[in-house]
């Protein structure tokens, strides 16, 4: 048996990075897949309320704290006529939906999204079809979501038996679009003009709004770096935030290399902050661009049954990655890298909720179940609400396939001033041993352990499924106690670990 390995950590209430906008721990809804036929909404099911939802799947968007929630993509929007999903549902068209080859129903548009939000507590955070269309019908989207009354678009939404406006207060400008894969792929130029123009009238319906110009859809794209600096220099000034895309896969099975890919999203960002900066100081700007991270995940598992799928089916199985032990622990991992950036990263979107790679799974008819990677997005929703700290650590490294000097300890802290609450999201890369924590919590040393989380199992490929939903799942018997002002505590090998304290 492999000697625990060591690692030193420093905290302090002064060390901090800034504070965490609940909407980091946002999701995605697309018309794709049984994202929403089958997945939040399906009449007949044992489960569905009145107006066709599931209520078991409420249920679990409710643990996980939902603040807010994309829709309707994704590159579905990209194609996508909104008011095809308004009005009497009898009288809404079928559509050839290109973007992912199947038939769009229409049964569920903006209004039942918004309704469906309403009853998981969630904000949604709304795109707009920069592929196909353009400002016109942008601004009309917004008047008929948040203005209250008197003109066109608005009477029709309450003709739809929705009196008061929706107040839909985020809005994407469209999505990837620089992705030849687009519906409506455009330069950066192109997408840069088009954005602003929709920008301008957008805010002139309401100015309360906040926007998120499309950034890269990764940072392997031949044009990331340069598309950023384009559409920034075009929409700085109608425009608050620029949005990441990122998804990462195990191809190789290598566990050591797949659990380092986090460090690849820390770059992302930086060098992400670092084009808004330079237009910033380019444009002799007050104005601070801030991040959205609207879509990311782990996703490689499902992509060759994918290739199955006949063309022009509704709604379809497709994307259903099912999740293993490692793949929670990555996206553990992606939580804290997103979190040592909460001064600048303030809305995040895993990818997505409910079926397609997402963290709960439903049957078509039947149950609704968590996946391993809902329990890691759960903890820092739940626990993660306050401000980030700058921890100072000492921690081994390794060197892989594509990293070095990776730390064993990927780690962040949160202090809820209101809660008198701390808690410590960690994870222990290691794949042979136990990782022994000494955390000097200096100047909070009033501080005592109320519970350490742990999420941990013997097999790494152990996943969650309709028979066995709870083969993976936290147990509270981690054993972190403060001992003369520092939390002590063991890490067992390959664990996600929450760390919670309360004052004494």
């Amino acid at each position: 048996m492999a000697a625990n390995k060591k690692a030193k950590m420093i905290l302090d209430k002064d060390f901090k990075i800034g504070s965490i906008d609940k909407r980091i721990y946002g999701s995605f809804i697309e018309h794709l897949g049984r994202a929403v036929y089958g997945g939040i909404y399906e009449p007949g099911h044992p489960e569905a309320d009145e107006k066709g939802f599931r209520k078991d799947v409420i249920e679990l968007v409710k643990e996980l704290k939902m603040p807010i929630v994309r829709y309707p993509g994704g590159n579905f929007v990209s194609g996508y006529n909104w008011e095809d999903g308004i009005g009497p549902k009898d009288k809404r068209p079928k559509r050839l939906e290109l973007a992912w080859r199947t038939i769009e129903t229409n049964q569920v548009g903006v209004n039942e999204f918004a309704e469906w939000a309403g009853l998981v507590d969630s904000e949604v955070m709304m795109a707009v079809n920069l592929g196909t269309r353009g400002p016109d019908a942008a601004r009309n989207l917004v008047e008929y979501c948040n203005h209250p009354e008197g003109t066109y678009w608005s009477d029709l939404r309450k003709s739809h038996g929705y009196k008061d406006p929706h107040n839909i207060k985020v809005w994407c400008l469209g999505n990837e679009m620089d992705g030849p894969w687009q519906i409506g792929h455009k330069t950066a130029n192109e997408y840069g003009r088009v954005a602003c123009e929709a920008a301008k009238v957008m805010k002139w319906v309401d100015p309360s709004i906040e926007l998120v110009a499309c950034g890269s859809s990764n940072m392997r794209m031949n044009t990331f770096g340069e598309w950023e600096a384009t559409v920034l220099d075009h929409t700085y000034e109608h425009v608050d935030y620029i949005s990441l895309h990122t998804y990462y896969g195990n191809y190789e099975n290598d566990v050591k290399n797949f659990l380092a890919k986090s460090l690849e999203m820390d770059e992302f960002i930086k060098s992400v902050i670092s084009i808004c900066d330079y237009i910033k100081a380019k444009k002799k700007s007050k104005k601070v661009i801030n991040l959205s991270f609207d879509e990311w995940n782990v996703w490689y598992h499902s992509r060759e049954a994918d290739k199955q799928i006949e063309p022009w089916s509704i709604a379809p199985p497709q994307l259903e990655d099912i999740y293993n032990f490692e793949d929670a622990l990555l996206v553990g991992c992606m939580l804290i890298t997103m979190l040592k950036y909460a001064d600048r990263v303030k809305i995040a979107c895993m990818a997505q909720l409910v079926n397609v790679i997402a963290p709960i799974m439903t049957e078509n008819g039947g149950a609704a179940w968590r996946q391993t990677i809902f329990y890691p997005l759960m903890h820092a929703s739940v626990y993660g609400r306050g401000n980030a700290l700058q921890p100072v650590v000492d921690t081994p490294v390794y060197d892989c396939q594509d990293f070095e000097g990776v730390p064993v300890l990927e780690t962040i802290a949160v202090e809820d001033e209101e809660n008198d609450a701390l808690t410590i999201f960690a994870v222990n890369r290691d794949t042979d041993s136990a990782l022994e924590l000494e955390c000097d919590i200096r100047g909070m040393d009033k501080y005592r352990v109320i519970e350490h989380i742990v999420l941990e199992h013997e097999d790494i490929k152990a996943v969650n499924t309709k028979d066995n939903p709870y083969n993976v799942q936290p147990h509270s018997n981690g054993n972190a106690a403060v001992v003369d002002g520092k939390v002590l505590a063991a890490l067992p090998k390959l664990s996600w670990n929450v760390i919670r304290l309360s004052k004494a």
